[in-house]
């Protein structure tokens, strides 16, 4: 894929950056439907690689995806750092265009695969339900440190208001996956896992598209649950997770907590490494990290839980 032209696009909200790797030219284009179709036409035998931008990225993706353009969306931070490493300090949307488009020739990233339009909107939905479980959760820390009636007749309201909003959200992202042939039999598998109720199974489907098409460590990196090495000489430094996709980490980490104390298999592997002496948190994380590997396999397999443990 390297002898192909690579194009760094940096998304902002009212336009795109552009950069042409073969000749490093550059160009600002505004981000209207019109002048993203133009654009996507023209790259069509070119590679375009752009950064997760909070949803700004869309319009250009769905562009893309129209005019059968391939595209590489990659982590905002795996591309600072890239550019660090290539000795560019400085910011800008230019830079970062140029950045880029170097970075997708000089790693031979792969293609994004193309959306499928169910995820999408169930991605849009569960990340409604997570902007109002976060609103719900702040006005109920603000209750607790209230002392006027007024203010706190007015918080209660509001949160009666939220939950209300949660309430019918939940039960859209029911429906739409009830209603989706794609998600369905996955959601029905997944839920036969221990410790994986209906939030989950919505976050997974959403934002762990991979699930079943990845190898086990790689899953594992990918959900941030691959414990990272931290030597040096002979220095060996305590291995931790981090990086990789934090809302699928930590949403894993309560279901390992819930299966390694309802489910025979994950609860003795957890005994196994506490009695080793490994701190609780340390064994929970294994158990998430073990949990997802069976996820994965039931996903890559078409079998149920009991079917993958056996």
């Amino acid at each position: 894929m390297a002898s192909h032209e690579f194009i760094g696009v940096d998304v902002a909200m009212d336009w795109i950056d552009v950069c042409y790797l073969s000749n490093g030219r550059h160009e600002r284009i505004k981000s209207t439907k019109q002048s993203l179709a133009k654009f996507a036409k023209a790259a069509n035998d070119a590679v375009v690689v752009l950064e997760a931008s909070g949803g700004y990225e869309r319009p250009l993706i769905e562009a893309l995806i129209k005019a059968e353009a391939r595209f590489i969306r990659v982590n905002p931070r795996q591309a600072r750092e890239f550019a660090r490493a290539t000795g560019k300090l400085a910011k800008t949307d230019k830079v970062d265009a140029a950045i880029l488009a170097r970075m997708g020739k000089a790693l031979d990233l792969v293609p994004s695969p193309i959306p499928d339009p169910d995820r999408v909107r169930l991605a849009d939905l569960v990340a409604r339900r997570e902007d109002l479980v976060a609103a719900i959760q702040a006005d109920r820390n603000r209750l607790g440190t209230s002392r006027d009636g007024w203010v706190r007749r007015e918080i209660q309201r509001l949160v009666a208001i939220l939950e209300d909003h949660l309430d019918a959200v939940e039960k859209e992202i029911a429906r739409h996956i009830a209603a989706s042939g794609s998600l369905l039999e996955q959601a029905r598998r997944l839920r036969t896992a221990p410790g994986i109720g209906p939030a989950l199974v919505a976050v997974i489907l959403a934002r762990l598209p991979e699930l079943g098409r990845l190898k086990a460590k790689q899953i594992a990196a990918l959900a941030g649950l691959a414990p990272q090495a931290c030597d040096s000489g002979l220095s060996r430094g305590k291995r931790r997770v981090w990086g990789g996709r934090a809302d699928i980490r930590r949403a894993l980490y309560l279901a390992g907590f819930v299966a390694s104390r309802f489910d025979p298999t994950l609860a003795a592997f957890r005994a196994r490494l506490q009695d080793s002496g490994k701190p609780p948190k340390l064994a929970i994380t294994a158990c998430a990290r073990k949990l997802l590997t069976i996820i994965n396999a039931m996903a890559r397999d078409a079998t149920d839980y009991a079917s993958a443990v056996s």
